[in-house]
């Protein structure tokens, strides 16, 4: 049976020319600073960012814990979407770990109205807890991949009145592509950004978070205290410095799949009443009254879903989707419908 895998572009392979500059990468002790390929990887994504420096670290999660860490102080207000990675998919790692609590706003459009962000900054003057950081995601997953308009997002920094603000940007290049605003303009704005390295650019494993030098010489305090120093790490980084130099041109193609995907998921249940317009990069994300029942039946037929709330389901498109693939999907839906 065919096998058609879209619950998650983390499902990526490495590619030939990944695996062969892992075979071949320089190393050294990271934990000394030693590593010329994490140095590499790191200067190379701070470059792409406009920021001073950027630190290697195993995952998405950990660079977003990291940020929390250096940014803000226990029982300090984090804002941020109620829906985003941070908040729903960290199982409440950030109160674990940094001790924060949140303050959390509408995200269904994938942006914060920067409007309601002012207000809670201005609640501080009434007795309200200290808010040190706001936190936005960019693309924003849940709603579909949502990559945030560049005068949206210089609007949102203009209101915090100096506080932090961090970029969860997991998928950063997949909104460069969809947009053509560059990382680096789309980082400005903010006092750390991260992005990962094991989603659509096919790095084994690996993300980064990037920031000014002195935030940085933090960061990888923390890191070390959460577990995160790593030693000849230069087999993984060499595998991100490809994903970085030749795998972000090609993300408008899982674009271009996944509006695809989405054109079939609006024809094949009208009742979730969902918009393919609103698929600009590589993931589609719906309302089904029976999520389980469905990915059961795509199941069936070798294709893999996800869900990422009760009723909500997602396909994501990436590198190892093709257009037959998608052509097997959209046969597959509309067969579920007759």
């Amino acid at each position: 049976m065919r096998r058609v895998d879209l619950r998650s572009d983390t499902v990526t392979q490495p590619t030939a020319a990944m695996r062969e500059a892992m075979a071949t990468a320089q190393v050294g002790d990271d934990g000394f600073g030693e590593d010329p390929t994490v140095a590499r990887l790191e200067a190379r994504y701070a470059a792409l960012v406009g920021k001073e420096a950027a630190l290697f670290v195993p995952s998405g999660v950990m660079a977003n814990q990291i940020a929390l860490r250096v940014l803000s102080q226990p029982g300090d207000v984090v804002v941020a979407g109620r829906n985003q990675h941070v908040v729903e998919f960290e199982l409440g790692a950030a109160a674990r770990n940094a001790g924060i609590q949140f303050a959390t706003l509408d995200d269904r459009r994938g942006v914060l109205d920067a409007s309601a962000v002012a207000e809670l900054i201005a609640a501080e003057a009434h007795h309200r807890p200290h808010v040190s950081l706001v936190c936005v995601e960019n693309t924003h997953m849940p709603s579909g991949g949502t990559p945030w308009e560049l005068a949206e997002l210089r609007e949102l920094a203009g209101v915090l009145e100096g506080r932090a603000l961090h970029i969860d940007g997991a998928r950063l290049f997949n909104a460069v592509a969809a947009t053509g605003v560059s990382a680096a303009d789309y980082a400005a704005p903010a006092t750390t950004v991260m992005s990962c390295l094991s989603k659509g650019l096919c790095a084994p494993a690996g993300s980064l978070l990037a920031a000014s030098a002195e935030l940085i010489a933090r960061a990888r305090v923390e890191r070390k205290r959460l577990g995160g120093a790593m030693r000849q790490v230069g087999v993984l980084a060499a595998a991100g410095l490809i994903g970085l130099e030749t795998m972000t041109a090609r993300l408008s193609e899982d674009h271009h799949r996944a509006r695809r995907l989405a054109e079939a998921v609006a024809r094949a249940f009208p009742a979730s009443s969902y918009d393919p317009g609103t698929c600009r990069t590589n993931i589609v994300a719906f309302e089904h009254a029976a999520p389980s029942q469905l990915l059961d039946a795509l199941a069936e037929r070798g294709i893999l879903a996800d869900t990422i709330g009760p009723t909500r389901v997602r396909l994501v498109t990436h590198a190892q989707i093709g257009d037959e693939d998608v052509d097997y999907v959209t046969d597959a839906l509309d067969t579920l419908t007759r």
